[in-house]
């Protein structure tokens, strides 16, 4: 039987300290570029071909290093973070306890490091698909065609991404919508004439009511008012409102049954217009997106003697539920095993970076050999 790595090799760690010590801030072009100019020369290092630098939308970069064999498997990880310039002061990276601790080390520095282990060390090298985006965490507004483009020459999709609690790899992840809504009353003086106006704060306490109302516990649909704002003065009816609403649902039909109910919404309050902006921007990883992977997965960890591999489903979104949408079979949460992702503390398992990278090689071999019939 093969066995995984306990202890990363000291090359794993320093190339975990130096990507995390390159601040890369969503929306910091330059400093994006700078990281994924590091992880080139890391692939280089490796004996790999130099990757593609690509330039998306807005300034936002990529890499794509892009297999010369198929079937191709795709390893997807983000170079971005949602730490602010300056964060690496209040908390640079450290070692102590058997754990890593730094700005973006879970989500998702680690990830790479694993990404371009399993790329080094893997027998099906010459199938490995690698991209790095660097505006996973905004939304991936720039960087989704590129992925649905790369994913679409792919036979499956392995998303860097940390670990699910204990370690569990993630079968599933909630679809995400998110909406901005427009209020548009009419203005009357508050004390002279107030039925002359149309209270577009009326309106909104209307459509927070509606809306709140549309989420389904039992079903996990959650649909979330957020940042309201409305008025002028206090003596003036306000003439527009706003708000964010956020909606996650582990299941398309429930994001499209929440989608179809906004849109046929009509305003409570007479002479207001609610105009709706945004809508779904990612949808589910439904489990049955992963279940071929997450066998597949299974046998990769019990031939590397890693015990039993759990699974998780977990709210937030990921580029793997762009990939899914595809149909593509994709597994997430394969990066290191950590935790409190964008939050002070965010951590890895240092013995997970030495493993983690020996699961992924091993799951994209027998990717390849189920696809090639061998």
């Amino acid at each position: 039987m093969m066995t995984a790595p306990r202890e990363p090799s000291d090359r794993i760690l320093a190339r975990l300290r130096t990507l995390v010590g390159i601040e890369s801030p969503s929306g910091d072009a330059p400093a994006l570029r700078a990281a994924l100019e590091v992880v080139a020369d890391m692939v280089r290092e490796d004996g790999g071909a130099d990757p593609a630098r690509l330039a998306l939308d807005g300034g936002v970069p990529a890499l794509l290093l892009e297999a010369p064999r198929t079937p191709r498997v795709l390893l997807l990880c983000h170079v971005d973070t949602v730490w602010p310039p300056g964060s690496l002061g209040a908390m640079p990276f450290a070692v102590a306890g058997g754990r890593a601790t730094g700005p973006g080390v879970y989500d998702m520095k680690a990830g790479i490091v694993v990404a371009l282990e399993a790329l080094r060390v893997s027998a099906a090298r010459d199938h490995l698909t690698l991209l790095v985006t660097a505006d996973e965490e905004v939304g991936s507004a720039a960087s989704r065609d590129l992925i649905e483009r790369v994913a679409a020459g792919c036979a499956a999709v392995l998303v860097l991404e940390g670990s699910g609690p204990g370690g569990a790899v993630k079968e599933a992840r909630k679809g995400v919508a998110i909406y901005d809504f427009e209020i548009v009353g009419r203005a009357a003086h508050a004390g002279t004439e107030p039925e002359r106006g149309a209270n577009a704060t009326v309106e909104l306490a209307h459509l927070v009511l509606d809306l709140a109302a549309l989420a389904d516990p039992a079903a996990g649909t959650t649909v979330t008012p957020t940042v309201a704002t409305s008025g002028t003065t206090t003596n003036t009816v306000p003439a527009t409102a706003h708000l964010g609403v956020d909606v996650r649902a582990w299941r398309t039909s429930e994001i499209e049954r929440v989608d179809a109910a906004i849109r046929s919404r009509r305003p409570a309050v007479r002479g207001a217009t609610v105009r709706v902006h945004g809508g779904p921007n990612r949808l589910p990883l439904e489990p049955e997106h992963a279940a071929w992977l997450l066998g597949l997965a299974r046998r990769a960890a019990a031939d590397l003697g890693l015990g039993e591999l759990a699974a998780a489903a977990v709210g937030g979104g990921s580029d793997g539920n762009l990939t899914a949408a595809l149909g593509i079979p994709t597994l997430d949460g394969l990066g290191a095993v950590g935790g409190d992702g964008h939050a002070p503390g965010e951590w890895v398992e240092v013995a997970s970076i030495a493993e983690r990278p020996a699961l992924v090689a091993r799951l994209a071999e027998l990717v390849v050999q189920e696809l090639a019939g061998t």
